[in-house]
């Protein structure tokens, strides 16, 4: 079992340290500079300094910085007392708090990151996790978030389904003051704590990145917008972008009708139906010629279409979209904006944490996006 992050940045440091390559009195790398290295949050790469500060190994000097010590203690007998405390069982009287995780699916362009990020900060905060899927069902939903409550859960994390406006067991959890918090959107009304994507601000970034090409215009492509906060956001989006350029987007040119994407619906007789669909779309709209599409699944329908029609993609249209299965060469498909689903999933446990701590959260937490180049565009 890999050791906690915290622990592997510790390692990492006291390795360094061990084979002279930081030297006694010379700088560590910040909480920052670590949490970068490493991808993990700056409250990860906090609790490794402070173990190694916990260990003399290394001197922490408000607003200078960390340095290795100019005594150190006998490394050999450091590493051995570390490896010892580390088997040690967990103090029996040490509480154990159960975060249940409820979501409606995940797969590798979405979720999987997530997912991971959540079993991390548990992790590095002694935590337990259950975790729900509801394949999209607000009864399911809501049926988990009264199973997990009876089963003593200390807080949940709800990532709600296509379409839902209200959820009945969310508001009561808030009104009750349960420690709840809902991931990659918000729902409206209920003043619950949220950790997401700022998916307006992501889709104008997008969009932008077509209308900024000469000569381009674009449509939109989703599934139903309909009570989906996220989906709203990012038609809002794209509005935003054409309204700055001085047009307001032809309703026509906004399909908002394609449900292959939903959970357990990337089937081939719905995908089959959706590239129809599209295909007679871009048919009738000959003078759009570039897209901007709310999902990646829905992207790859898009570019069947297209390429079933012998259309070249960048050269005759051009494709962004959300999300994207992580590609280790950089050879992405799709130029795309990437969520930092593991930032969202370990910021929730955390707000988590400052709930049981009675520390003041945010009722809205962004998470910053990125846009990735892929194949699908010129070069931005």
């Amino acid at each position: 079992m890999d050791n906690p992050l915290y622990e592997q940045i510790y390692n990492y440091i006291f390795q360094k340290i061990n084979d002279g390559e930081l030297k006694k009195g010379e700088r560590v790398p910040s909480e920052k500079e670590l949490a970068a290295h490493f991808n993990v949050s700056r409250i990860t790469s906090k609790k490794a300094l402070e173990m190694l500060s916990q260990y003399k190994l290394i001197e922490r000097i408000q607003g200078k910085g960390s340095f290795v010590a100019e005594v150190l203690p006998d490394l050999q007998e450091t590493k051995l007392q570390k490896q010892s405390e580390s088997v040690e069982a967990r103090p029996e009287d040490e509480v154990v708090r159960i975060v249940g995780v409820i979501l409606p699916d995940f797969g590798d362009s979405f979720g999987a990151d997530l997912i991971r990020g959540i079993e991390e900060q548990c992790a590095i905060s002694g935590c337990v996790m259950m975790m729900k899927l509801t394949y999209d069902n607000r009864d399911e939903e809501e049926a988990a978030i009264r199973a997990f409550v009876k089963l003593g859960v200390d807080g949940i994390v709800v990532f709600p389904g296509h379409g839902e406006h209200y959820n009945a067991e969310v508001l009561r959890l808030v009104l009750n003051g349960f420690p709840i918090v809902l991931v990659d959107r918000y729902l409206k009304g209920i003043a619950a704590t949220a950790v997401y994507t700022d998916n307006r601000k992501a889709a104008f970034d997008l969009t932008n990145i077509l209308l900024n090409q000469e000569g381009r215009h674009v449509g939109f492509l989703s599934t139903p917008a309909d009570n989906t906060t996220t989906i709203e956001d990012r038609i809002q989006g794209f509005n935003d972008a054409c309204m700055q350029r001085g047009f307001t987007p032809k309703p026509e040119h906004i399909m908002t009708n394609l449900y292959s994407s939903l959970p357990q619906s990337f089937q081939t007789i719905k995908v089959q139906y959706d590239i129809e669909t599209v295909r007679h779309f871009v048919e009738i709209n000959k003078d759009l010629n570039a897209y901007v599409v709310t999902e990646y699944n829905l992207a790859l329908i898009l570019r069947e279409a297209l390429l079933s029609l012998k259309k070249r993609i960048p050269e005759d249209y051009q494709i962004v979209c959300f999300d994207s299965p992580s590609q280790p060469f950089g050879d992405y498909l799709f130029t795309h904006v990437r969520q930092n689903e593991r930032d969202t999933g370990r910021r929730a446990v955390e707000i988590l944490q400052r709930v049981w701590n009675n520390e003041t959260t945010e009722l809205n937490n962004i998470v910053e996006h990125e846009i990735v180049q892929g194949n699908s565009t010129v070069s931005i």
